[in-house]
């Protein structure tokens, strides 16, 4: 009892830390992961002593994080704004990822002397982009919804197809010409899993009458995890039937789905902090020294050569502008997940396999901090930043639910053409309105000849028949203002 409770309270405690981190982290614009990975980092032998280094129970807990990681993320995709992306995103998270294995693979067999399996070992872990890293870093972004949209479809699905690399190239067995059967096996009945399950989940759901509000949550999220399951057991990808089945059960008319996603969303923070800090705590900071050279080198090779050629060749034949590649090849961010990966060799006994999860552990460190806190200017830079940019706001309201209705926010920004545009000149479609004003700290109701200023928040009510076309609207007065529809100006990505 003694142990447990000291257990509780210190797993309490680093939660409430945990959260307070969130806070920080948007103030100083850092990462919140690499604060997690402080925290265990503290709680470990270079700080508080507590002593971890079972490889097996963290590659276990760390692929049990990533499938509530990717249950939020499906949960919370919406389909309406990945569909135009659906297949630069499919060539992002299987076509790129072969080429930047195979291009990594080569380099640093060639600058670091590593023989070729190995080599390809090292591709194949930094190939991943993390979806936690993703999902948490881009919708923070005002950028395109292609762009969204692809790098949200490539973390949900690349996972995969890593995943199975690794496995593959950990183990003993010979790499023969059945591997591109294997992965297309696995990848295709992992997809085909994943849309039945989520199909059968939402039927079921919709004719369920459970007696609490709070049930179907946890049985939303206990299909994505039963998806996953079914996927291994048929010796397929259990991650992208995770992610696909959390997919068609967030674009699905699900009952209570605001109650549904905030739960995802909590299930997604939780499984965030509890990976990071695992991490963290697994770490060895003396190690760590010696593994700067080789990280750094890994980090060059895949930033700057294996992902820009990887995103050029998968991406060129979809017709995607070079500045959207240039920013396709930079949003590449990596997190938990190379490191989880890195685990399945070292689990297995693998030689070297303990300078390629120290190596990553600095690769993930440097990239979060450099690319994660540079990609808003480099959106700006590339002229991506769209302008004001509705998003959808969770609220625990069964109302909204009831009326298929849905709130978003839009903070106009400096710059705006909704700066000085009567609320009557917005002309929203018929189904939405302007429900509340946020000006210098205060809210209150407008009227038809409330003028807009920059700064203002505003709260839109919109049915979901016609969100995309208010989102469209608002667009298209943002950047040409109160003449928009008479300036050819659509609104439009």
């Amino acid at each position: 009892m003694a142990d447990l409770t000291l257990a509780l309270g210190i797993g309490a405690a680093v939660i409430l830390a945990a959260v307070l981190a969130v806070r920080v982290s948007v103030k100083v614009g850092l990462p919140s992961l690499l604060l997690y990975l402080g925290i265990g980092v503290l709680l470990g032998e270079a700080g508080f002593g507590i002593e971890f280094s079972n490889a097996d129970l963290t590659q276990a807990l760390g692929l049990a994080a990533l499938v509530l990681i990717l249950t939020e993320g499906g949960l919370t995709t919406r389909w309406d704004e990945v569909k135009p992306a659906l297949w630069p995103g499919i060539a992002l998270s299987t076509v790129a990822v072969v080429i930047s294995v195979g291009v990594a693979g080569a380099m640093l067999h060639w600058i670091l002397g590593l023989d070729w399996r190995m080599a390809m070992l090292w591709g194949a872990v930094l190939a991943s982009t993390d979806a936690a890293a993703v999902f948490s870093v881009l919708r923070n972004l005002s950028v395109t919804r292609r762009l969204v949209g692809s790098l949200e479809l490539e973390s949900g699905m690349n996972d995969a197809p890593c995943y199975i690399a690794v496995v593959l190239l950990a183990s003993t067995d010979p790499v023969t010409w059945t591997l591109p059967l294997t992965l297309a096996y696995e990848l295709g009945v992992g997809a085909v899993i994943g849309l039945g399950l989520g199909w059968l989940g939402t039927h079921a759901l919709r004719r369920a009458a459970l007696p609490a509000t709070g049930l179907y949550p946890l049985a939303t999220v206990a299909v994505c995890i039963l998806a996953f399951a079914g996927g291994q057991a048929a010796h397929a990808s259990g991650l992208l039937a995770t992610y696909i089945a959390g997919l068609v059960l967030g674009n699905s008319k699900l009952p209570h789905r605001a109650d549904t996603v905030s739960f995802a969303e909590g299930l997604g923070w939780l499984a965030q902090i509890g990976l990071f800090v695992l991490l963290g705590l697994f770490a060895s900071p003396s190690r760590l020294l010696d593994a700067i050279v080789p990280g750094l080198v890994a980090g060059a090779v895949v930033t700057l050569l294996a992902r820009p050629l990887s995103v050029l060749i998968s991406t060129t034949p979809f017709r995607v502008p070079w500045r959207e590649q240039v920013f396709l090849s930079w949003a590449g961010l990596r997190g938990a997940v190379p490191i989880v990966l890195a685990m399945i060799p070292l689990s297995q006994g693998v030689p070297g396999a303990t300078q390629l999860v120290d190596a990553v552990f600095v690769l993930v460190i440097v990239l979060t901090l450099v690319q994660g806190s540079t990609l808003g200017l480099l959106a700006r830079v590339l002229k991506l930043d769209p302008g004001a940019k509705p998003k959808e706001v969770e609220v625990d309201v069964a109302t909204l639910d009831e009326l298929d209705a849905e709130l978003l926010q839009v903070t106009i920004p400096p710059g705006s053409k909704l700066h000085g545009v009567y609320l009557a000149e917005l002309r929203l479609p018929p189904g939405a309105t302007v429900s509340l004003v946020a000006r210098e700290g205060k809210g209150f109701t407008p009227g038809p000849t409330t003028r807009l200023q920059e700064g203002d928040q505003i709260l839109v009510v919109t049915t979901q028949a016609v969100r995309s076309a208010t989102e469209t609207r608002i667009r298209a007065v943002d950047r040409a203002g109160r003449y928009a529809r008479w300036k050819g100006e659509s609104g439009k990505d």
